[in-house]
């Protein structure tokens, strides 16, 4: 069991102290919008552009480019966020093509594509084929979302949507995700209402994005499924998921919030290959990449 860099009063929001590990080092990799840490090559963290090619980007803790690679078959409407989850064919790298600005499109895509090898320099490069393209609809009507991730203690995956307040969950389960071409989401229930902006965050953030500065942009689960971390512009959110309980009940209470780092567009966070740390960059050119670990407990 790991406990939080920082203090973890749950009832009151707390600096990260977030470690800058580096920079990307790709330009083409200029609004990163997605993170997930290979399974195959521990170090390796794949991420993804909000549109543009559907190419995967590879990179290290410091942000060092280790090449990419296209997703033949794939199509990057506007690509939010990426997992990782496993299959009868090995690990599988999911896509989610679920960006809505303004709740337009009747259905959303999952795309799930092998994850690749490294290749012997050490970079990824070529074309790698779609496996299998899921088309997704809402119960209750078109939403953006930002925030996608597989959960390995239920076997589903997850999306939290961003512009509803509080912010709602869907889910579907890897095997239907896998089975099926298409298929309505399940709604959850709702995650526990994010902070408000304050009067420094309307200063900060300007009037186009402060209303959404506490909005989920980013998802991820640890390995075994007991925490999730949410990204936002503003905060890193931590959940801790009890034994026997579902994430509708540990989504449904207070996260400990994190604040930082200072950039305005965060929307890529992801658990670390050693499990104690998550990793979290931004868009823009140059991205910083931020590191916030997790320590042991002393019980």
């Amino acid at each position: 069991m790991f406990a939080f860099l920082a203090a973890c009063n749950v009832e009151e929001s707390q600096s990260a102290g977030m470690l800058r590990t580096g920079t990307i080092q790709n330009a083409h990799l200029d609004e990163a919008s997605g993170l997930q840490s290979s399974g195959l090559n521990p170090g390796v963290y794949f991420l993804h552009n909000d549109d543009g090619d559907p190419r995967i980007f590879a990179i290290n803790a410091k942000g060092g480019d280790l090449g990419s690679f296209i997703v033949a078959g794939a199509r990057n409407r506007d690509w939010e966020d990426l997992t990782r989850a496993p299959s009868e064919h090995g690990p599988l790298l999911v896509i989610a093509d679920t960006g809505d600005n303004f709740a337009r499109n009747k259905s959303v895509t999952l795309y799930f594509v092998p994850e690749p090898e490294v290749g012997q320099s050490g970079h990824y490069s070529g074309s790698y084929p779609v496996l299998h393209t899921l088309t997704l609809r809402y119960p209750d009507g078109p939403r953006d979302c930002e925030s996608m991730a597989y959960d390995p203690s239920s076997d589903r995956i997850y999306l939290l949507s961003k512009r509803d307040k509080p912010a709602r969950i869907f889910s579907i389960s890897l095997a239907d995700a896998l089975a099926k071409d298409t298929a309505l989401l399940r709604f959850d229930g709702e995650v526990y209402p994010f902070r408000p902006p304050t009067a420094r965050d309307r200063l900060s953030f300007g009037p186009q994005q402060v209303a959404w500065i506490s909005q989920p942009t980013g998802l991820d689960f640890n390995a075994d499924g007991t925490r999730a971390a949410v990204i936002s512009y503003r905060s890193l959110y931590l959940f801790n998921r009890r034994q026997g309980e579902s994430w509708e009940s540990a989504f449904a209470r207070k996260p400990v919030e994190f604040i930082g780092p200072r950039s305005k567009h965060e929307e890529a966070v992801g658990f670390m290959s050693d499990g104690h740390s998550i990793l979290v960059t931004t868009e823009g050119i140059p991205a910083p990449v931020y590191r916030f670990r997790l320590l042991p407990k002393h019980e």
